[in-house]
Parts: C-alpha cells; structure tokens; sequence
C-alpha cells in the first residue's frame, strides 16, 4: 500500500509508534497499560476486539485493491489436490490424476483472461483464486504466463499453506476469518468459474449460488467445469423435481468443458436475462 502525503498537522501513527520505542526504560512504560492501543498485539486480539478485527481485514485488501486500480475479477474455484499435469503421478489415486486436465484447463483459460485484461491495463477481468496449490496455483500461473498480474487470496489453516509462486506479490492477502475473505472474492466478481474439488469448493459453489439465488447478488457467468464430474456429485435435477429450488435456478448456471467455451459464455452472457 502506497503512503499517501499528510494533509493534516497532527503527528502520524507512525511516528508515535517509532517514538514510544525510545521512551525510559521504566516500570511504567513496561506496564501492558502504556503500550499504545493500535500497536499492542495482545489488545488487538483480544475477544472484543473482534469488531475491529473483521473490519480491518475487510478493509485492507479493499484499500489496496482500490489504490492498484482494480475494478473487477474473475473467480476461479477448484481443488487444491488437483495436480499439474507434470505431476499428476504424485495423486493419491488414478481418478485425482486424471483430473489434471482440469488444471490445464484453468491455466489456459486464465492466460487467455488476463491478455484481455491487459487491454485494460490490468485493472478489469483480473484473475483471483485461493492463493494455494492445485486449481488455485492453476489459475495465477496462467495469468503469470501472460504476463499479467493476479490476485490470491490465502487463508491460515492448522496444515501449513504457503501462497502459490504465481500469485502477483503485493496482491497476495492472507485472512483469518473466512467470510471475509469470502466477500473479496465475490465483490468485485464478473464471472465465477468452478472447477471440480472437495469441501472447499462446494462450499464456495453453493454459497456464491446463493448470494444470485436469492438476489443478494447481480447475476454474472456462473461456469461449471466438466458436467460429468458436476452432475455425478450433485444430482441437480433431482433437487429441482424434489422442490427444494426452484427449476429456473438451474439456470443460474452453465457447463463448460474448455477455456474457449468458458470465454464464448462470458461473451455471451446476458446481465438482462436475470
């Protein structure tokens, strides 16, 4: 984040910050007490001092989005087990290897994506995934084969989870809180791409479904990748002969097998047709 000049007179936060390293040495000035509010980590993670924190992780990211000139992404969601195809003899089972061709597909529409984006100077149609392995690492390393930039959006887990090397690096975020990280990959989304994955993705899926479903979000592209995979793990029409949606929110979606056909829906999406 750039540092923006002073146009007040006060001192910044960051002089003080600087200031209060060169206080005595006393009982006092060692006190918890004394430490400066915004500077002190264990204030700052205090149980009511959530509020706070879900605001400032909202507001970061957001603030250097907005600084980078970034306008609108496009999500892809996938598994993080889902191997390169140079790698797909390390999968845990011939059906996970297999599903490297969806990893390639990812790359190759990412790359395709971001040399659009770069018509406009990278500020629209910008790539965001997960920031993590499999489909995620896909996607940033098909926008980095373009040369463009893209954004990942990592989060902590108890297994360690290091942001893929394909990630643009001052657009790499890491978040504690799910549901925020959950709002920045969907507010500035122009399409949504789902490739196939575990409990991540579905999640992902459903709740971006949603969000269109019950208008609480525009309706965009919405792309299943691979309807075999899609319609052997989720039976949809069965859920609207049930009556538990409604037959029209099988629209909300569509299957797609290759980049190319992933571009030629998101060309021919109709934002009217909601």
């Amino acid at each position: 984040m750039k540092d923006e000049p002073r146009n007040h007179p006060f001192r910044d936060s960051t002089q003080d910050i600087a200031a209060a390293h060169r206080i005595p040495d006393t009982p006092q000035t060692r006190a918890p007490a004394y430490r400066l509010a915004f500077a002190d980590p264990d204030f700052m993670t205090r149980e009511e001092l959530r509020p706070v924190r879900l605001q400032l992780e909202l507001l970061k990211p957001q603030m250097v989005l907005d600084e980078r000139g970034i306008t609108s992404t496009i999500v892809l969601f996938g598994g993080a087990r889902i191997p390169a195809p140079e790698q797909r003899h390390t999968a845990r089972t011939p059906m996970l290897a297999d599903l490297s061709r969806y990893y390639e597909e990812a790359r190759r529409f990412a790359r395709a994506m971001t040399e659009r984006s770069m018509e406009s100077y990278g500020r629209e149609n910008v790539i965001v995934t997960g920031g993590g392995p499999g489909v995620m690492e896909a996607g940033n390393r098909g926008a980095a084969d373009a040369g463009g930039q893209s954004i990942g959006l990592n989060i902590v887990l108890p297994h360690e989870q290091a942001p893929n090397a394909y990630v643009t690096p001052d657009l790499s975020f890491n978040f504690h809180y799910f549901a925020i990280r959950k709002m920045h990959f969907l507010m500035r989304a122009r399409a949504v791409c789902i490739f196939p994955g575990g409990f991540g993705t579905l999640d992902e899926m459903f709740e971006s479904l949603t969000l269109i479903q019950t208008r609480r979000m525009k309706r965009v592209p919405f792309l299943l990748f691979g309807r075999d995979w899609w319609e052997t793990v989720i039976n949809w029409n069965h859920l609207a002969e049930a009556g538990v949606i409604s037959p029209e929110d099988l629209t909300l979606f569509q299957f797609v097998e290759t980049a190319e056909e992933a571009l030629a829906a998101i060309d021919a999406f109709d934002p009217g047709c909601d």
